[in-house]
């Protein structure tokens, strides 16, 4: 399987995770010190810890729960041997209390190759005001 296969699979799981609201399967495809920036959120979150309690506060405070997930628009760019940037338009349904609405958002995922798995290690989303 080609390296580009490989990050395309290592994304898709990370959807399909995030999408089925799996949370450790979820979570596992992020190094422990990977980071995210989210628009929703002021601040950078610095490590997949971080997240999580964010995460975690999401459900217990607005009832927060993923119903569904969509990815297209799909590019992965590799950066050497053991790094990529995938990009992609991800379309999700998402409940904050007890509604679900669907977010339209533009994201990237960069990755790193460890010990032969490709691993995200950022995470930045922004809204896909064009839709």
């Amino acid at each position: 399987m080609s390296a580009t296969d490989q990050v395309l699979a290592a994304a898709a799981k990370i959807v399909e995770d995030f999408g089925n609201h799996r949370t450790a399967d979820y979570f596992s495809g992020f190094s422990e010190d990977a980071s995210f920036i989210f628009y929703t959120h002021t601040e950078r979150l610095n490590s997949r810890h971080d997240y999580e309690i964010l995460w975690a506060k999401w459900e217990s405070d607005d009832g927060f729960k993923v119903h569904a997930c969509r990815s297209s628009n799909q590019l992965v760019q590799l950066v050497g041997e053991d790094a990529a940037v995938f990009t992609h338009l991800v379309s999700s349904d998402i409940e904050f209390a007890g509604e679900v609405s669907t977010i339209e958002e533009r994201e990237t995922i960069v990755f790193a190759r460890v010990e032969q798995a490709w691993v995200a290690i950022h995470e930045h989303l922004s809204p896909n005001a064009v839709g």
